[in-house]
């Protein structure tokens, strides 16, 4: 064909206007008959009828709203076999040309996208433009869209996905535009590139033609001004051709834009977006003076050699990528470039029996493949991607992921090193990079995904699992092998995949499809307890709690640390909790059934977890715990998860012989009794095992874990101050039978309890303050009242003092909150319950107040009934002159004991102010001072 090179200023030939038309119009019926070639019948009849479905509003046809829904092309008059179809499907239905000059309310209707180019498969999606006037109203957009969508859904039922995009080209033209355009389209931040999309690959079905098509690529600079020509000089009439406008200049946020898109679909279809990504690096490292694609595609329509497959957009695309790779060097990007391109068209080269008579898709790959020198092994290879397994597809991926962050890096400092793209904010590429690391990386503990739609199908239908552990080791290594195999043939052959985690293991093969509930599976262990059928059961636990498919982050979730979501425990897997009997071939009858304080043996029965989990990430997980501490670390780490925000869905299985659901049970109940306690805020937990305990602490979001070997070491942190503050929630087996059982639930801060035990003539005193600090004391037992009177008086004298330590706006404030309660029954081993105890108003008689000062040199100075005993002048005799004092004053000189009724110590003005604990223990030791020296005197 003759080259054609209009010039505006020197006049343009209308004929050389009509040739490129012509032209533009050759290759479009060319792809046009391509893209039905590759479309089912029932495909192919939505091509056909959809410009007449939209053209006419017919009540018996697929689409229709109403009489007045926008419609009619001009210039489009459908073929009779058409109309002919149309009545079909409704026979009522005949077409009338509107007679004389009637503007239609529809401009025009493109096909875009990889329909009719190499790029088409089976599958592929159906893009539409569907242009209309500017002036539609409100209501008139809003009945078109309806007839849109009902054309849609009437297209899915002939098995066709469509979708219909409506444009207004004044709004678009100037880059305006609101949501999507094509299920690629990321949205208003990607016009230009979009446009070159839409110039290269457009398919035009009826209506005005593109006006773009009659300015020539080396006046695209200029194109408003050669329109404005074209139009006012009526070379093109205006009823004729839409402008959706030009390419002249792409600014260089959109390059930042549909990278970030492109990447962000690349994570779940890699071959088709890599293509692209690396398109945008191609525009971007000519930017600003970019030769898009379209406008090649252009300036061959105009050169006079249109040829439909030099010319089909996705041999275009692939050209321009070879060269810019063979320009750099980079052949190996060039070589996954080409499979990408393979794969994308998804043409099985290897098998030529199955070939069309007029297949132009494998005539065309052909030219490339045998350009390519691709052998048959080769393509045999590629051919079975689908079914392609492990090794193959951890090939693949390594390279897919490294094309992709290798974008991800060209594109950070793209849109870091210019001003103008900085539309493109850190935010997004925070959340792309997120995506980027939750999808690929790898890190500790991470359950690794290898198959992002590589393989279609790696599922094993046999697999066995072998368990590996050294003689002085006591923690196996797991395998996976293909087929089910015996320990004699496992030396010939390599293993799938080794793990140190079994849980793990299974999570990898579940996660990346190797295994799934067909598979048959055969175990080979050396040690451990685990049975095919405990194997099976696992297996269906993590299927259900862990199904495939789980729905993309957010961004709002991305913005956030990962935070756990879902958990899986798994107690004592692959190991039995009591190999001792076993060994000894013995079985336990006991009523102590607790797995955490078993049997008179006092066994813990939990010797290990494993965790799977899943993060607000779609991460999954694992970690690990072993030894007589694994349920109390792990409940740390629940704990401290739980305080990050979310509250986790928590699932116990255990699996063996040796009371497996108990020790599952067990170990769900203190998890559930945990997370309790934590949704009430800052807080104290109990947990028993054993003879020991552990306490888990929280306050202010941080998390402690302290333990202890017993009862006396457990009262000893109960009274350290700074373990104070906190409320205490039990495990409901922890210290049964203990006094503290019943104590710790009732404490309440700002409150002080004082329990007392009597035991034969010792009762047990047990004291709460208003912090949750404990003092306990055995002292002998007279009397209740007796016991009881001397607490008063140090109540009352207390709560003088901090009278008058208060501000006029605090003297209304109640005071101390003190009660009683006596714990039942006396004289028991084990109590059981407490009752509350009225105290009566305090006597004077047998009484003489001892008050204690002590300076802030720390010395002590008493006052018996007014009578002042300084340490300073007494010295190391002064409970001995005090104790000689009191009993001077009782009558009948009976060395019973002393009690402090008022103590006072110096406040340090930097601290908070003594707990009453504190002040007790103090009072505790000078009171054993002073009946020592009691019991002294002759």
């Amino acid at each position: 064909m003759v080259r054609i090179r209009p010039v505006i200023e020197e006049g343009i030939d209308r004929k050389d206007l009509s040739r490129i038309r012509a032209r533009f119009l050759q290759l479009n019926q060319i792809r046009l008959e391509r893209a039905a070639h590759s479309l089912s019948s029932r495909q192919q009849q939505v091509l056909r009828l959809l410009p007449l479905l939209l053209h006419v509003n017919h009540p018996l046809l697929p689409g229709y709203v109403s009489t007045v829904t926008p419609s009619w092309f001009n210039n489009y008059n459908p073929e009779p076999e058409r109309v002919q179809e149309a009545q079909g499907l409704a026979r009522s239905f005949g077409y009338k040309p509107r007679i004389g000059y009637d503007r239609g309310e529809l401009y025009s209707l493109f096909l875009m996208g990889s329909v009719g180019s190499m790029g088409q498969g089976v599958q592929s999606d159906m893009d539409f433009w569907l242009c209309h006037a500017p002036e539609l109203d409100a209501s008139q957009l809003a009945s078109l869209r309806r007839k849109c969508d009902a054309l849609q859904d009437w297209a899915h039922t002939l098995g066709a996905q469509i979708s219909l995009f409506l444009i207004n080209p004044a709004h678009y033209v100037t880059g305006a535009r609101e949501g999507v355009l094509t299920s690629d389209d990321c949205g208003t931040t990607q016009h230009y590139l979009l446009l070159d999309e839409f110039y290269r690959t457009g398919i035009w079905l009826a209506g005005r033609t593109p006006l773009w098509w009659y300015v020539p690529d080396y006046e695209e600079h200029r194109y408003t001004e050669y329109c404005a020509a074209l139009l006012g000089k009526r070379f093109v009439r205006p009823e004729e051709v839409v402008d959706l406008g030009h390419l002249a200049h792409i600014p260089a946020h959109e390059f930042a834009g549909a990278g970030m898109w492109q990447i962000y679909k690349g994570i779940a279809e890699p071959y088709k977006s890599l293509l692209k990504l690396l398109l945008i690096e191609v525009y971007a490292g000519q930017y600003p003076q970019v030769d898009c694609i379209s406008l090649q595609f252009k300036r061959a329509i105009y050169g006079g050699d249109p040829d439909p497959d030099t010319l089909d957009a996705y041999v275009m695309l692939y050209r321009r990528l070879q060269d810019y790779l063979q320009a750099r060097g980079e052949l190996d990007r060039l070589e996954l470039v080409r499979r990408c391109f393979y794969l994308k068209i998804g043409v099985r080269m290897s098998q030529p029996g199955q070939a069309k008579r007029h297949d132009w898709q494998r005539q065309l790959l052909w030219r490339l493949v045998r350009e390519w020198r691709w052998d048959e092994a080769q393509l045999k290879n590629l051919d079975r991607r689908n079914h392609w397994r492990v090794g193959e597809v951890q090939g693949e991926r390594r390279l897919l992921v490294s094309e992709l962050m290798s974008s991800y890096r060209f594109l950070r400092q793209w849109a870091q090193g210019r001003a103008d793209s900085a539309s493109t904010s850190a935010r997004d590429l925070a959340v792309l990079g997120r995506r980027l690391y939750a999808a690929f990386e790898r890190k500790a503990d991470k359950v690794e995904h290898i198959n992002p739609q590589i393989s279609g199908d790696m599922t094993e239908p046999a697999l066995t699992l072998v368990e590996y552990s050294a003689e002085d080791d006591d923690y196996s290594r797991w395998a996976f092998y293909r087929d089910n195999l015996g320990r004699s043939e496992l030396e010939f052959r390599s293993p799938l995949k080794r793990m140190p985690s079994l849980l793990e293991l299974l999570a990898w093969s579940w996660r990346n499809g190797i295994l799934d509930a067909s598979t048959k599976l055969t175990v080979l262990t050396r040690q451990s307890s685990l049975s095919e059928r405990d194997l099976y059961e696992l297996l269906q636990c993590l299927m259900r709690d862990f199904p495939l498919g789980a729905d993309e982050p957010d961004e709002h979730t991305l913005l956030q640390p990962a935070r756990v979501v879902r958990s899986m425990l798994v107690v004592n897997l692959a190991r039995d909790p009591f190999p001792m009997l076993v060994n000894e071939d013995v079985h336990i009858a006991t009523e102590q059934t607790n797995p955490l304080d078993f049997s008179g043996r006092r066994e813990n029965l939990v010797r290990s977890i494993d965790r799977l989990s899943l993060n607000s990430w779609n991460e999954l997980l694992v970690h690990s715990w072993d030894g007589p501490d694994a349920l109390p670390d792990c409940l740390a780490c629940l704990l401290g998860e739980r305080m990050a925000g979310l509250e986790p869905q928590v699932s116990v299985y255990s699996f063996g012989r040796t009371r497996a659901a108990a020790i599952a049970e067990r170990v769900a109940a203190v998890v559930s009794e945990l997370m309790q306690a934590a949704s009430q805020g800052d807080m104290h937990f109990l947990l028993q095992i054993q003879a020991g305990f552990h306490v888990l602490e929280w306050r202010e979001g941080a998390v402690d874990l302290h333990s202890m070997t017993g009862v006396r070491q457990l009262e000893e942190f109960l009274g350290q101050s700074r373990h104070a503050g906190l409320g205490w929630q039990l495990d409901s087996l922890a210290l049964d039978g203990h006094p503290l059982r019943l104590i710790l639930p009732l404490a309440v801060v700002g409150r002080i309890e004082l329990f007392f035990w009597v035991q034969g003539e010792q009762a047990l005193i047990l004291l709460m303050d208003e912090r949750n600090c404990l003092f306990s004391q055995y002292v002998p037992f007279y009397s209740e009242q007796s016991l009881l009177l001397p607490w008063q008086r140090f109540f009352a004298a207390l709560q003088y003092r901090q009278d008058s330590n208060l501000a006029d706006a605090d003297l209304l404030r109640p005071g101390l909150d003190v009660r009683y309660f006596r714990i039942l029954p006396q004289s028991a081993s084990r109590a059981r319950t407490v009752q509350s105890y009225s105290l009566s108003a305090p006597g004077e008689e047998r009484f003489y107040p001892v008050q204690a000062i002590i300076n802030s040199h720390g010395a002590v100075t008493l006052y018996c009934n007014g009578h002042e005993f300084s340490e300073l002048d007494h010295g190391e005799q002064l409970y001995d002159r005090v104790a000689a004092n009191i009993l001077a004053m009782r009558r009948d000189a009976a060395r019973y004991p002393c009690y402090i009724t008022d103590l006072d110590m110096p406040q340090e003005p930097a601290r908070l102010s003594l707990g009453t604990c504190q002040l007790v223990v103090k009072k505790a030791a000078l009171e054993a001072s002073l009946n020592r020296a009691l019991l002294a005197q002759n």
